[in-house]
């Protein structure tokens, strides 16, 4: 790997063209997204939202309170995080397999990066277990009268599903499970015994962190 330049910013964009992005800083980096020929910009932000989780979380807000960065520019770094939790979850093209709760975390986790609020989703899969669509079925705190088993299961005949797995984000950073959690678990798994869709998994993802109902014993 090529030694990291952290004062050349009058070079910043020969170097990426080139293929040295990894010789030049994070500061440098967020700089020319941003637009601007001096790190000083990007250094002020990551000041303030330090890598890895302060970059993922931010706002447009966030960015456009600095001086030197406007609307434009704030939209070009968040649209560069967007495709970089794109890019994280699709990996080399073909369908995610999703075998076990790693899978899970390996596939939604980069998307749940940064939410400030909770996001349940269900990963309708075939008989191969690879992944068929991710369904968002509701956003905000996780309740049995919000994340109904009929939107749920509505997705997965419709996709011809042959299981589902469910997960959902603690923005707080504790992936332990709540007590609303197993009980919205609950009725789901019910639910998919009698429409014979069953539900193989609920993992909760926090940050780097998460768990697994199945692994727990929770199911």
């Amino acid at each position: 790997m090529a030694p990291r330049l952290v004062r050349q910013p009058a070079h910043v964009r020969d170097l990426v063209l080139c293929g040295r992005g990894d010789a030049v800083s994070d500061a440098a980096l967020v700089s020319l997204v941003l637009g601007h020929a001096e790190e000083t910009v990007g250094r002020g932000v990551l000041d303030r939202h330090p890598l890895p989780e302060g970059l993922w979380s931010l706002s447009a807000d966030d960015l456009i309170c600095h001086e030197g960065i406007g609307p434009a520019a704030a939209a070009r770094l968040l649209a560069s995080l967007e495709l970089s939790r794109r890019a994280a979850m699709r990996g080399d093209g073909s369908r995610p397999v999703i075998s076990g709760p790693d899978d899970v975390a390996r596939v939604c986790g980069p998307q749940m990066r940064g939410l400030d609020r909770e996001h349940f989703w269900a990963l309708a899969l075939n008989t191969k277990n690879q992944l068929l669509r991710m369904v968002e079925i509701s956003v905000g705190s996780l309740n049995a009268s919000i994340v109904h088993p009929r939107e749920l299961f509505k997705e997965a005949v419709r996709l011809s599903a042959a299981s589902v797995v469910v997960v959902h984000n603690h923005p707080s950073g504790d992936p332990t499970p709540s007590a609303e959690d197993q009980a919205v678990t609950r009725q789901l798994v019910a639910a998919g015994r009698l429409l014979d869709v069953p539900v193989y998994d609920h993992v909760v993802i926090a940050g780097d962190r998460f768990v697994s109902f199945a692994t727990a014993g929770l199911l």
